[in-house]
């Protein structure tokens, strides 16, 4: 006779009540009648697998790291990395060139006109953001994704002549700067640290204040197919995922279709990356997967902005929402944005001060665990690398849910709720059944084994 399924439950409430809290165990039993709101599960329909879940290696992360007590460094190391005690974070960013999370702006090849790159050097990374990134690695035991994107390329590449406040690559410069991309790989890469892939511009319509560059979406076409793809080909760097757009939601299916219904563009990339600054529009992530299914969809970057915002919990209601929705229309994955900051929400070199899951009390010298790390701790911990999302559905508006099969045969199921009522919830299967409840605010991890 066949074992009835185990279901272990992990809990956070916002307030800190409970922190990923593990529950009882319990053993599934046939359903009894309709009863309370249902949550209902089916592994043998699968969905997309799934890279990873991470944040970003910023400048601004690494030099508050670097600040750290070695405790708290190794603290804020286990918290993230471990996979036994923290998040284990699989799939992570960092920028190329400088970005507003940056001490100031600064480019890996500077000399004007250098075409050959000959003056290019990682030795401004090798000063924090390299080290982070080596200990990261050390703590994990094992490689994870990092993927790269440039906020803009150097001055003397750019028609503004100037990083900051947007402006256009020289057309003269799109040669020099595809190679740029595969130096700037290749020497992470000598270093140790293995690079999984790329977003060809950060945010290609916003001229902001800070380190930007513009693209419409033919000249990011073009600039794939002409330049960046056949370049990585060249320099054996074919393997590289190479990602578009990486802006907001609100208009990635009508840049992404320009890219992908150019047959030669196409070829050279895996998929669109994705931001959240600019509304839901989740709806555009299923239309853009209905139309071009063999492409992937990757969120690449959210924080709470404006601000450290200590204590709060409504950041954490806010990622879990947007990754179970981000999921459920086709993610691949999802990348936080600084790992790390101050308690003033930087260093950033223009003042656009935003949260981030952990924070520094850099007088104390002590790490301010916020409420988004665990919430973010109820994917990454219970959705591993290589993961299918499968059938998943709530039969109560505020029991928002997805569910994954992981590679070891476990099923992992997130309930979020984020009403001000306690709701009881039956949790269903093929197999069987428990009885358990989601209170207000809060989220849950249930794991099938």
């Amino acid at each position: 006779m066949a074992r009835s399924p185990t279901v272990q439950l992990y809990r956070t409430i916002s307030g800190g009540k409970e922190l990923l809290k593990r529950h009882a165990a319990q053993v599934m039993r046939p359903p009894s009648g309709a009863g309370s709101p249902s949550v209902f599960v089916d592994s043998s329909r699968t969905y997309q697998e799934i890279e990873g879940f991470g944040g970003a290696f910023t400048e601004a992360a690494a030099y508050v790291f670097s600040g750290l007590p070695a405790a708290e460094r190794r603290r804020f190391l286990t918290a993230c990395f471990d996979t036994a005690r923290g998040n284990g974070y699989t799939l992570c960013r960092t920028h190329m060139n400088s970005c507003d999370f940056s001490l100031g702006n600064y480019a890996c090849a500077d000399t004007p006109g250098d075409m050959k790159l000959k003056s290019f050097s990682i030795a401004r990374e090798k000063k924090w953001i390299v080290p982070m990134m080596k200990a990261a690695l050390k703590t994990a035991g094992r490689p994870f994704k990092l993927f790269i994107s440039p906020w803009s390329p150097p001055a003397w590449m750019k028609t503004s002549g100037e990083m900051n406040h947007g402006g256009r690559l020289k057309p003269e410069c799109r040669a020099a700067w595809a190679l740029y991309y595969c130096r700037f790989i290749q020497a992470l890469e000598r270093e140790g640290i293995p690079v999984w892939g790329l977003t060809v511009q950060n945010e290609p319509e916003a001229s902001q204040t800070w380190d930007s560059c513009i693209w419409t979406a033919e000249e990011e076409r073009d600039f794939v197919r002409d330049h960046l793809g056949p370049t990585l080909k060249r320099e054996k760097l074919g393997r590289i995922k190479v990602m578009i757009w990486d802006h907001n939601r609100d208009r990635v299916f009508e840049r992404a279709r320009v890219a992908y219904e150019d047959p030669k563009a196409s070829r050279y990339i895996w998929g669109a990356g994705f931001h959240w600054y600019c509304g839901d529009f989740f709806d555009n992530l299923q239309a853009i997967h209905d139309a071009y299914p063999d492409k992937r969809l990757l969120f690449t970057e959210g924080c709470q902005e404006g601000g450290p915002h200590i204590g709060s919990w409504a950041p954490a209601e806010r990622y879990a929402r947007a990754m179970i929705h981000d999921l459920n229309r086709w993610a691949a994955g999802w990348v936080d944005w600084n790992m790390l900051l101050d308690e003033k929400g930087g260093p950033n070199h223009v003042g656009n001060f935003c949260s981030a899951p952990i924070l520094a009390d850099t007088a104390a010298g002590r790490l301010m665990i916020q409420g988004s790390y665990y919430y973010i701790g109820h994917f990454s911990r219970f959705i591993r690398p290589g993961a299918r999302r499968i059938l998943c559905a709530s039969t109560h508006d505020n029991l928002e849910t997805t569910a994954f099969l992981n590679p070891d045969g476990a099923c992992s199921v997130i309930i979020l709720n984020r009403s001000e009522n306690d709701i009881p919830v039956t949790l269903k299967t093929p197999m069987g059944a428990v009885q358990t409840a989601s209170p207000k605010h809060s989220i849950t991890t249930a794991v099938i084994t």
